[in-house]
């Protein structure tokens, strides 16, 4: 009998006890499920790392450090952090698109105040309180609210006293770009909340933000580097486009670097199941942000910070909580027939519970259709996509591990005890083995059909390969329970 040893060579004539030390049999059952997050976005000048540099991130003042207070990574990670803060993240910045333009708004002030009180101005989601004398004008007003906006220099915009109108504040997007657009204005969100007597504000919407950086530099930095989840601010054409080619990249054979990627939306659901039904892709996820006070990207960052805390990849994380997001103004929440129609669209949806919590109702990902045009649910829920992509990490860790220098032989070859060297049953009754693994951790079902359609063979071309089929049935979420009571009387 001839043993496979991996280091103690035969030829040794040296007297001595020598034992190797092999590590393929000691680590049993599942891989961990590790996690990364990454979040992508723009960098303002004070920030001391350079577009296209990924950076660990361990705390929101290292974002602030590394690309400026008020920057719109600064902004994603204060909120990844606060529903998030054990899960290791990474952000690559980009820089402002040199031929973009600022977004802008306004706010136009009548008076003067004929009582004291507060002004409450939502600035991106954000209170600012800004106190008002009896008797203050109107031009003592806007003054008033440029200042307490400028005094929150973690805004992702700032204000300044119209030119030509001291009675306006205008409002201005830090960043170049679309995503300014998605930056609300507003008073009084919360209940009890009331101008002061005598005043009255106007708001213009912001609007007129144009050209969102290239991403390019990013997918450029973080080469093949795995990144489980993905955490994006950006919504246009071009750049969701780019986003989807590189993740359909990432779950290629021959990279496997795994990923989901997670943005958000404003707007009415016309314009939500517009956006929707303009993509089709397994890796991405959209979440309806509404008409919620909070910009989109803070949506993404605590969507993506929250589904990256499950350990389970299989779980519907339907009911968890979103903490730090607004809801929608009670006019303004979606209704059910609403939300049935974005999850039909390709946009996942929110719910509100009593006293405003924002939670998840279903997170679905863009693919809707297949090649041929036709409605295909098979990857409709982000669930499954993480639960393929632990099963797929399973497998290779499990063959790696254990069969890491072996041989390859048919079925029934009489080798020796000891021998490293496989066959395909070897490699089927493994399979079978991480299926109970599978199944034990509530991953799949169905362990007879798996074993009936498992196929492992060699390859008729190929000497050294082995090709197989793995079929396990992936489980499933309980998110719909339908019953009847037929009652008697």
């Amino acid at each position: 009998m001839t043993i496979s040893f991996d280091q103690i060579p035969a030829a040794i004539r040296t007297p001595g006890t020598y034992i190797e030390i092999n590590n393929s049999g000691a680590v049993g059952g599942l891989p961990g499920q590790a996690q990364r997050i990454l979040v992508l976005g723009q960098r303002l000048a004070a920030g001391s790392v350079a577009e296209g540099v990924p950076k660990l991130v361990t705390s929101v003042q290292d974002a602030e450090a590394f690309w400026g207070r008020g920057s719109l990574l600064h902004g994603m990670f204060a909120a990844l952090k606060a529903a998030n803060r054990f899960t290791e993240s990474w952000g690559v910045a980009l820089d402002d698109d040199a031929g973009g333009v600022q977004a802008t708004g306004k706010l136009s002030v009548t008076g003067p105040a004929t009582a004291a009180g507060t002004l409450f101005l939502y600035a991106g989601g954000v209170r600012i309180t800004v106190a008002v004398a009896s008797g203050d004008t109107a031009t003592d007003v806007a003054a008033a609210v440029v200042a307490a906006v400028n005094a929150r220099t973690d805004l992702p915009v700032t204000a300044a006293v119209n030119g030509v109108n001291d009675f306006e504040a205008d409002i201005t997007a830090r960043h170049k770009g679309e995503t300014g657009n998605a930056i609300d204005l507003r008073l009084n969100h919360q209940q009890g909340e009331a101008l002061p007597a005598g005043i009255a504000v106007t708001i213009t919407p912001m609007a007129g933000g144009t050209a969102n950086p290239d991403i390019a530099p990013a997918v450029a930095a973080i080469g093949d580097d795995p990144y489980e989840t993905i955490i994006f601010p950006y919504t246009d054409a071009t750049s969701l486009t780019a986003l989807e080619t590189e993740l359909d990249r990432r779950w290629e054979p021959l990279v496997q670097r795994e990923g989901h990627a997670f943005t958000a939306a404003a707007g009415t659901v016309g314009a939500l199941t517009t956006l929707g039904n303009s993509r089709n892709n397994p890796h991405v996820t959209i979440m309806a942000a509404g008409k919620s006070p909070t910009p989109p990207w803070v949506w993404a960052a605590v969507v993506g910070g929250i589904d990256a805390r499950e350990p389970d990849p299989a779980r519907p994380r339907q009911t968890l909580t979103l903490p730090g997001l607004l809801a929608p103004a009670e006019a303004d929440r979606h209704t059910q027939a609403e939300r049935n129609t974005l999850l039909f669209d390709g946009i996942a949806t929110h719910l509100v519970a009593p006293g405003g919590t924002v939670a998840i109702e279903r997170l679905v990902t863009t693919y809707q259709l297949n090649t041929l045009g036709v409605a295909d649910a098979s990857y409709l829920d982000v669930t499954t996509l993480r639960t393929i992509a632990a099963l797929r990490q399973s497998v290779r860790t499990r063959i790696a591990l254990k069969y890491p220098r072996h041989k390859l032989a048919d079925d029934g070859t009489a080798a020796g005890p000891g021998q490293a060297i496989v066959t395909p049953a070897t490699i089927r009754h493994e399979l079978i083995a991480l299926f109970g693994d599978w199944e034990n951790a509530g991953w799949v079902e169905g362990r007879a059909q798996f074993i009936t359609d498992l196929v492992v063979q060699r390859d008729g071309s190929d000497a050294n390969r082995l090709n197989a089929v793995i079929p396990p049935d992936v489980v499933n979420g309980f998110r719909v329970f339908a019953a009847q009571i037929k009652f008697l009387l």
